[in-house]
């Protein structure tokens, strides 16, 4: 399925991804297949020029408010400084087979996947095309 993103978000998180040697991250809100906002937040990783773990309490807040009716924690985004916009064996191993939307940034390149079972109890990357808007 497309995922949908205005010009100005996908425009942002490049940016934000341009500014950092490190890998940037963050949340992807709305509801299924649509990108209404997004959440930037710290990378806490122990190595972040390699790794990006977002941090907890931007997650929580993000999961709270969206019981308070707020947009919906639909995925990450992050980025790849030294390499390309597809999911790197360590983003396949830490991720959860759960659907969840993946933009990932490489090369000034913002690509969209979606994290899915592989029918063996790991995860595999399917690619979603993004239609800017």
């Amino acid at each position: 399925m497309t995922v949908r993103i205005s010009r100005s978000l996908i425009d942002r998180i490049i940016a934000l991804a341009g500014e950092s040697r490190d890998e940037v991250c963050g949340l992807l809100l709305g509801v299924p297949d649509h990108v209404q906002t997004i959440g930037p937040a710290a990378n806490v990783a122990p190595d972040p020029s390699r790794h990006f773990e977002i941090d907890p309490a931007v997650l929580i807040a993000a999961h709270r408010d969206a019981r308070r009716g707020g947009p919906a924690v639909i995925g990450h985004y992050h980025s790849h400084p030294s390499g390309i916009a597809k999911p790197s064996a360590t983003d396949t191993a830490c991720a959860a087979p759960d659907g969840a939307l993946w933009i990932i940034v490489g090369g000034g390149l913002a690509r969209c996947w979606r994290a899915a079972s592989d029918g063996s109890g790991g995860v595999h990357f399917d690619e979603a095309p993004i239609r800017i808007e």
